[in-house]
């Protein structure tokens, strides 16, 4: 059969071979680009965005623009766009996914469409996946857009509000997703539009876009602060659920799926007890009601308390502190907590003081961040075996940029030991046969403490060398918690001889160049000459590049001589993409390499997969201790298993996804709609609408339109009317009126109600009302919102039962979760306009600020289950820039007092006190 791509080409070289022959106009605008002074190139953004003004599109200046950035490129910072850099920066502006090799530019490549599309003045963001590269990438490549006449912004932690709204407003802005997706939620925290530091979201670029849209994805960025005490609510249900389990039949135990759910019977009992205890909702149709969802859970949480978690064996009590133990060492561990009610459930059962748990204020998935932009794209040396995901989730094509020159790196086949101890020799051979020819090598391995135990295995080694006995092989083990650090150490992997231990992820960003990195170099001789108080001059930095600059010239001859990196796999990960990233690392910009993996049947991926077929190969075949089995089919087979196991992961993030974009659609109504309430300044009309609503609500529900007189609820509506509305009306006479219909009953309530809200606005004066009218209602747009995000939590938990009854769990959470929404709106109303009507303002003087450190930043990372933002935390400080005051604070907060002459002072002048604040910050606080 013939294969038509070797005549025709894949679709991936038709599309290069397009884009090939717009670059051959931008090619031929350079002679005049170059003949640009400064000044007259620099003077070209300005033109380009009066042309933008008149009506003309990106698209249409593309070619010059990117004939300008390369001309800017050469004179700021000595190097000149290459071809198929070119390519790759019009796949970025278009919206595509840009896979280049490592060591072909990518940094450089970024600053064609961050120019363009920065002239439009809407903003560019550039993510990158650690704060080190993001400082370092906006200094850099900063040089060519200031050059240009584009101010440029980093976002790292620890800014304050200020420094972070000006590097939002900056043309270019750098970051990480981190960063950008939490200042996103704590823009929807704030209560003051002036408050909030992005300014939207029009088109991002991100670095290492596998690393941060697929595998970062997996966890959700939460913003969380502590709840209210219910200890006495804990305590109950574990009383109840205690008398239940006393009964076998009321519940079913599952040893080896670890699960205990109530039976039936149960069920009924529990329901039956808890609705005449009055727990229940009222106007719930039983215990399994949306509205009980936080009972049930809890139900459930008691239940896994009592049967599951055994005393002395699961966890200890110590000091009156419940205290978990690890199953798998049995030492106690300090500080963990079960999540999700789980951990106070225990504490209730054996009657210790019950800690408050965490809530969620707000939070966010970064697929559903990243989707808000207008335009999306990325770069990486790795996205085609992602290439589906990225196109069903995010609609982003990939283009595989071909390299500037021929790879010339060497892809050996896998060696497979039988036993780790085998595989472990083998490695500690081949780094020492490199050390000793000075070849250097880059170690990969799925873990730290892989890595770590290889060390070990480096340090006790002894062997021969010169005609002595040398113990050891002198080596750098990565520490990924330290990013600067970290890429110093990969930039100093390709000098002769280094040794360098990894994860197969550390260090991407940097490249690994034969001889040592100079900009590398340079930074770090700046930093030291700075520690030791001296402020080097231009002549000093010239002559320190020349000398360093011989220096890796001479080193870079040697790495060649000895065949260029060699880049040694200690086992396969789960995903190729992984392991291609690991490759990646040798061999650039056509530069010699070789790689290689070696592997063993105790290797997780072979044990799990193959682990006692491939075994049983080995001793069929009489392979020996310390041998080793080579040949294509293997690597094929491994291949197999790992496309299996990337299609599995693909599916459980996708229906993540798929709950996740259930909450996100409420998500962006509800942070949308929070926005317009912010922007107005004044919102009588939708307070009267609420009003109008909620009293419309409350006569419908308790006088029904179509019931008979003697079946309304008269007493209900009267008991209502007094507490959300705060008036005492004759409603029973109204009711016991001859043919008076409902209609006329809610007209009667609404007048009385409409002419006690103008009696309370002449009492406190129009301006002061909407002010308080304005506060109240983000307040309580933010209670209800974090009520039900914990209710949605709760739902999650427990939606996958309803497959046992043959229903799917996602349409099954897709429709309570639209009626936990609608209950969410219907409460809104309600509690809006019980506040307006019923509360008693006060003014009082202004207390201290809310301390920033009682809420939380999480983003746990997949690999290693711990919190990315803890040691962000300690090294910024508590707040870690948190500068907005949550619901629950500002609600225990009164009305500032008003000194005599303060009144007419304006929300963002200074304030008549002297203090130096805003008024709104400080006489004027709302609450």
């Amino acid at each position: 059969m013939v294969d038509l791509t070797k005549i025709f080409g894949s679709s991936n070289d038709r599309k290069v071979k397009q884009l090939m022959g717009r670059v051959a106009k931008i090619n031929a605008l350079e002679p005049q680009m170059a003949a640009l002074s400064d000044d007259q190139l620099r003077a070209k953004t300005d033109e380009f965005r009066a042309r933008l003004a008149k009506g003309e599109t990106l698209d249409a200046i593309l070619n010059e623009a990117f004939a300008v950035v390369r001309e800017a490129a050469k004179r700021v910072l000595g190097q000149r766009h290459f071809d198929v850099q070119m390519v790759g920066g019009i796949v970025l502006h278009r919206g595509g996914i840009a896979e280049m090799r490592t060591g072909e530019g990518k940094t450089l490549v970024a600053t064609l469409p961050c120019y363009l599309n920065a002239l439009e003045g809407k903003g560019v963001h550039l993510i990158t996946v650690n704060d080190f590269l993001a400082r370092l990438h906006a200094d850099w490549m900063g040089r060519v857009y200031r050059f240009l006449g584009l101010s440029v912004g980093v976002i790292v932690n620890g800014l304050s509000q200020g420094e972070r709204q000006k590097a939002y407003n900056s043309d270019i802005t750098y970051g990480t997703n981190n960063e950008f997706g939490f200042d996103y939620l704590r823009d929807n925290l704030v209560y003051d539009a002036g408050e909030m530091v992005q300014r939207g979201h029009n088109f991002a670029i991100v670095d290492e876009v596998d690393s941060i849209l697929i595998d970062e994805a997996r966890t959700p960025l939460i913003i969380s602060g502590p709840t209210e005490d219910r200890s006495d609510f804990y305590r109950i249900i574990d009383g109840l659920v205690k008398e239940l389990v006393k009964d076998p039949s009321t519940f079913e135990h599952d040893e080896k799926q670890r699960q205990a759910l109530l039976t039936e019977h149960g069920s009924e009992m529990i329901e039956e007890i808890l609705q005449e205890a009055g727990h229940l909702a009222e106007d719930s149709a039983g215990l399994y009601d949306p509205a009980n969802i936080s009972v049930v859970h809890h139900v459930n949480q008691a239940l896994r308390a009592n049967v599951l978690y055994q005393r002395d064996k699961d966890y200890i009590v110590r000091s009156g502190e419940v205290m978990l133990i690890d199953e798998f060492t049995g030492r106690m561990m300090h500080g963990r907590r079960l999540s999700e009610g789980l951990h106070q459930a225990i504490e209730a059962k054996e009657g210790v003081d019950i800690q408050p748990e965490n809530q969620t204020l707000a939070s966010v998935t970064i697929q559903n961040y990243f989707r808000l932009y207008a335009k999306l794209s990325g770069m990486t040396g790795t996205a085609a075996t992602e290439a589906q995901e990225f196109m069903d989730i995010y609609k982003m094509d990939i283009v595989e940029i071909p390299t500037n020159r021929p790879v010339q790196r060497i892809d050996e086949d896998d060696e497979v030991y039988r036993t780790e101890a085998e595989k472990n020799a083998a490695i500690v051979a081949q780094i020492e046969d490199c050390y000793r020819r000075g070849q250097p090598i880059l170690v990969g391995t799925v873990s730290i403490e892989k890595s770590e135990h290889l060390a070990e295995l480096l340090k006790a080694h002894t062997f021969e060398m010169d005609g002595k006995t040398v113990k050891g092989v002198p080596h750098n083990v990565l520490n990924a918690r330290y990013h600067e650090q970290e890429a110093y150490i990969v930039a100093d992997a390709g000098v002769p001889g280094a040794v360098t231990i990894a994860t197969n992820m550390a260090g991407r960003g940097t490249d690994i160049q034969l001889g040592g990195n100079i900009d590398m170099r340079l930074a770090r001789w700046r930093q030291e000459q700075e520690g030791l108080g001296i402020e080097p001059t231009r002549e000093d930095e010239e002559l320190q590049t020349e000398e360093f600059a011989a220096e890796i010239e001479s080193r870079k001859a040697k790495a060649l001589a000895a065949g260029g990196l060699y880049v040694l796999g200690t086992e396969r990960h789960e995903s190729r993409r992984i392991d291609n990233q690991l490759r990646g690392r040798t061999g650039r910009q056509g530069d010699p390499g070789k790689s290689k993996f070696f592997l063993s049947c105790e290797d997780d991926l072979l044990r799990i997969f193959a682990g006692d077929r491939l075994d049983a190969i080995m001793r069929t075949f009489g392979v020996q201790e310390g041998e080793a089995i080579t040949h294509k089919w293997l690597n094929s087979a491994i291949a197999t298993a790992q496309k299996r196991v990337e299609q599995r992961n693909y599916e459980i993030r996708k229906n993540l996804l798929k709950y996740d974009d259930v909450a996100n659609d409420q998500r962006k109504a509800v942070f949308e709609q929070r926005k317009e309430f912010m922007d107005s300044e004044d919102l009588s009309e939708i307070i009267v609408e609420m009003r109008q609503d909620t009293v419309a609500d409350l006569v419908q529900r308790h006088l029904p339109p179509k019931a008979y007189a003697d079946q309304w609820d008269v007493e209900g509506l009267d008991e209502r009317v007094q507490s959300i509305l705060g008036l005492t009306l004759p409603i029973r006479e109204w009711a016991a009126e001859e043919g008076i219909a409902n209609e006329e009953i809610e007209e009667r309530i609404l007048k009385a109600a409409n002419a006690r809200a103008e009696e309370r606005e002449q009492m406190l004066g129009a301006e002061r009302l909407r002010q308080v009218e304005k506060n109240f209602l983000l307040q309580m747009v933010d209670l209800q919102w974090r009520e039900h995000l914990m209710h949605l939590d709760h739902l999650r938990n427990v939606i996958g039962l309803r497959g046992y009854g043959q229903r799917d769990p996602l349409n099954e959470y897709k429709t309570e979760a639209f009626s936990l929404f609608e209950k969410l709106i219907g409460d809104l109303r309600q509690n809006v306009t019980r506040w307006i009507m019923t509360v008693e303002i006060q003014f009082t003087e202004p207390p201290a600020e809310p301390d920033p450190g009682q809420f939380t930043e999480i983003h746990v990372d997949p690999t290693t289950g711990e919190n990315e933002r803890a040691l962000a935390l300690e090294l910024g400080g508590l707040g870690a820039g948190l500068n907005f005051q949550d619901a629950a604070a500002r609600e225990r907060l009164p009305l500032s007092a008003l000194p005599e002459g303060f009144e007419r002072t304006g929300r963002n002048a200074p304030c008549p006190c002297g203090s130096g604040k805003k008024f709104k910050h400080c006489h004027g606080v709302l609450v």
